[in-house]
């Protein structure tokens, strides 16, 4: 009989070599390029430990996956008891009971935020949800056309990647769906393509992933009723933004939206199983199942699984019972005050911005020569390897995980979980004080590291 204990036990360490052969070489190198090379042996709350016992402050959380914290007791504990029911997962031909309770418990909690909302379908992924919801609008609208923000993040499947606005994913793959790329707050751009009649959906992040670029207070209420007066359907993406995030159960709830269709996964899981959700209005989700010809034309083999849907239910009623999203308000404040005292510091950071948990810091050529001199010959090299200096730092010197926030930029993104103390806030703020405080030392400091990641750039 297989003991996993034992095999984990013998294989650790084996990590990188296994991914280097059988899985993305290159991945493996870059991790290995910016210290990120760590085997992890265990996870708990907002923090990662390593074979020697080491911990690491996770304030990446899966991107957004663990709200909860890693390893969170009352999921835990549900999904162990749905193994110990040997419950009928899966029957193709069924209803089942959990899926059911999970629906209408997130259709509960979604029109406190989005009141027009009443349909749940089940998918196990953001992506996947982003597929279906443009399928929908489809079937919804008769129309093929579909249109996003310029820098936005839906997934990595192909019609996802047809709304994608970064490039460098796009490219590569060929011909995609018929979309149209608008910038953030270009009410003007975004009627224009509205008018041609055309349009099936515009699907937004609240707050885009890739960049934590927050649009303009008048600009997605605005947006939902050009969509309204066009017969477009408007999409919510909340895979990222969800569960809490914001300091919001929903992020759309900033600027009191109410959106078509809203998508959610990440957080969902509770950091343990996938699952994902199209939420929609009832005549939206009628459009697609429109009669008993029609009533499996959409649908998916593990999309209801008895673990997903334990792991759903029980991430619902921790968020609640725990006070996350208020908690997410409170201490993301403190965490911006502190973000913003350090702009104010240092002359290399130049914005501060989002909401709740869901914070970015960007970084922008310096004044001083000495330190014009160094920025140059980093970023001449390669756009956004200051910002990737930067998270190296923390990682080598605090133990800290970050990240850069999207390709060619100087922006790093925080996401921590949302169960987070102040102490931790407090040590993440005196870890970029210090890595900043290095960064504005030359010679010296970080821009020794710069030497290294550059030669590693050049000989890629």
């Amino acid at each position: 009989m297989m003991d996993l204990k034992e095999l984990i036990g013998k294989r650790e360490g084996e990590n990188f070599e296994l991914h280097r052969e059988y899985l993305n070489p290159f991945l493996v190198r870059v991790l290995e390029i910016i210290g990120y090379d760590v085997v992890y042996t265990r996870g708990k709350g907002a923090w990662l430990y390593d074979a020697d016992g080491n911990r690491y402050l996770d304030f990446l959380s899966g991107y957004s996956v663990f709200n909860l914290g890693r390893n969170h007791p009352k999921v835990k504990a549900a999904l162990m008891q749905v193994l110990e029911l040997d419950r009928p997962n899966l029957v193709q031909m069924d209803c089942p009971l959990l899926a059911g309770i999970l629906a209408q418990r997130l259709v509960e909690v979604v029109r406190r935020s989005f009141p027009g909302l009443d349909t749940v379908f089940f998918t196990n992924s953001g992506a996947e949800a982003v597929e279906g919801a443009l399928k929908f609008a489809r079937a919804a609208t008769g129309r093929p056309r579909f249109l996003h923000l310029e820098h936005s993040f839906h997934g990595l499947t192909l019609g996802a990647l047809s709304v994608n606005g970064d490039a460098y994913f796009r490219g590569g793959f060929g011909e995609l769906l018929p979309a149209t790329a608008i910038p953030m707050n270009d009410l003007a751009a975004l009627e224009r393509e509205l008018k041609r009649g055309d349009v099936a959906c515009f699907i937004a992040e609240p707050i885009q992933g890739k960049g934590v670029y927050v649009p303009d207070d008048d600009f997605l209420p605005a947006a939902q009723r050009l969509c309204r007066k066009y017969k477009a359907l408007f999409v919510l993406d909340e895979v990222q933004t969800g569960f809490g995030r914001t300091g919001k159960f929903f992020c759309g709830e900033h600027w009191g939206l109410d959106p078509d269709i809203v998508t959610v996964a990440k957080t969902l899981s509770g950091g343990y199983v996938p699952v994902g959700a199209i939420i929609a209005r009832r005549g939206v989700h009628r459009k697609v199942f429109r009669n008993l010809e029609r009533a499996v034309v959409h649908s998916n083999t593990f999309g209801m699984n008895e673990l997903a849907m334990a792991a759903g239910i029980a991430t619902l009623e921790a968020l609640e019972e725990e006070g996350l999203v208020a908690r997410a308000a409170e201490l993301g404040a403190r965490f911006q005050a502190g973000l913003v005292a350090l702009q104010q510091k240092y002359e290399l950071v130049v914005d501060v911005r989002g909401k709740g948990l869901m914070l970015g810091i960007e970084f922008a050529p310096p004044r001083s020569l000495k330190l014009k001199a160094a920025w140059k010959g980093v970023e001449g090299v390669k756009r956004g390897l200051f910002a990737q200096l930067i998270v190296m730092a923390l990682m080598r010197e605090y133990r800290l995980l970050t990240q850069v926030s999207a390709h060619g930029v100087n922006i790093i993104k925080f996401l921590p979980p949302l169960i987070v103390g102040e102490e931790e806030i407090d040590y993440a703020l005196e870890a970029l004080d210090g890595v900043l405080a290095e960064a504005h030392r030359f010679p010296g400091g970080i821009w020794g590291l710069g030497k290294e990641l550059v030669k590693a750039a050049l000989s890629r």
